[in-house]
C-alpha cells in the first residue's frame, strides 16, 4: 500500500482492478486551519491509455501493482512509434507515441538510464532520467557581457522541445534539462 503523500511520478498504483501510471501530481494545501493537504493526481490507464483525475487527502492509501523495473536504452524514433533495447537481454520493443506523451520531448538517440516497467512480460511505461543533456539547435545569438544572473530566452532543442536559458547560451552548446519540470538546470 502507498499513501497519497508518498506518490511519485511514474508510480504504478491499482484503481480497482486495473493498474494505472501516475502522470502529474498536484499539491493544494489550503488555507483554513484544520483541512488536509489535498493531492490531485492525474493517472493513465495501462491497457485503455485513458487517464483519469483523483484527488486524494495525503492519508488515503492506494494498492501498488506488481511490476518490474528494466533498465532500457533509447534506440530511433520511426513510423511505428519509438524503439527501445532491454540492457538485460538485448531484446527490442516499441512503444507508439501516445504512450509516450509526456516523455517524448526527451529523448534523444541513444539516451540511457531509462527504466521500463514490466508487469509480467507487457511495458507498462517508462521511467526518465532525473536529468538529461540535450544540445541547443535554435535560439537568439548570445549577447556578450550577459551575465549566469541575466534574463532568459527561449532555446529550442532537437527533439522539439523549448527550454528557458540565460541569455549567454549559443547554438550548438549542450545543456541539462530537468524532465520533471522540463526547466533548465546548467550547461553541460
Amino acid at each position: 500500500m502507498i499513501r497519497a503523500c508518498d506518490f511519485k511520478k511514474g508510480d504504478v498504483v491499482l484503481i480497482g482492478e486495473d493498474p494505472h501510471i501516475i502522470e502529474s501530481i498536484v499539491v493544494q494545501t489550503p488555507a483554513a486551519r484544520g483541512t488536509s493537504t489535498l493531492y490531485k493526481v492525474r493517472f493513465r490507464n495501462v491497457q485503455t491509455k485513458r487517464k483519469v483525475d483523483e484527488a486524494f487527502r495525503g492519508d488515503d492509501v492506494l494498492k501498488e501493482a506488481d511490476f518490474e523495473r528494466r533498465e532500457i536504452q533509447y534506440l530511433y524514433k520511426d513510423a511505428s512509434g519509438c524503439t527501445f533495447m532491454d540492457l538485460t537481454d538485448y531484446s527490442q520493443f516499441t512503444l507508439i507515441e501516445e504512450d509516450l506523451e509526456n516523455e517524448l520531448p526527451y529523448l534523444t538517440d541513444g539516451l540511457e538510464g531509462i527504466f521500463s516497467l514490466v508487469s509480467g512480460e507487457r511495458v507498462l511505461g517508462i521511467e526518465l532520467p532525473p536529468v538529461v543533456e540535450m544540445k541547443v539547435i535554435e535560439t537568439d545569438p548570445a549577447l556578450k557581457g550577459a551575465s549566469a544572473t541575466s534574463r532568459n530566452k527561449p532555446a529550442k532543442m532537437a527533439t522539439g522541445l523549448v527550454v528557458l536559458v540565460p541569455e549567454y547560451l549559443s547554438v550548438g552548446e549542450k545543456i541539462r534539462v530537468d524532465t520533471r519540470t522540463g526547466l533548465f538546470v546548467s550547461r553541460a
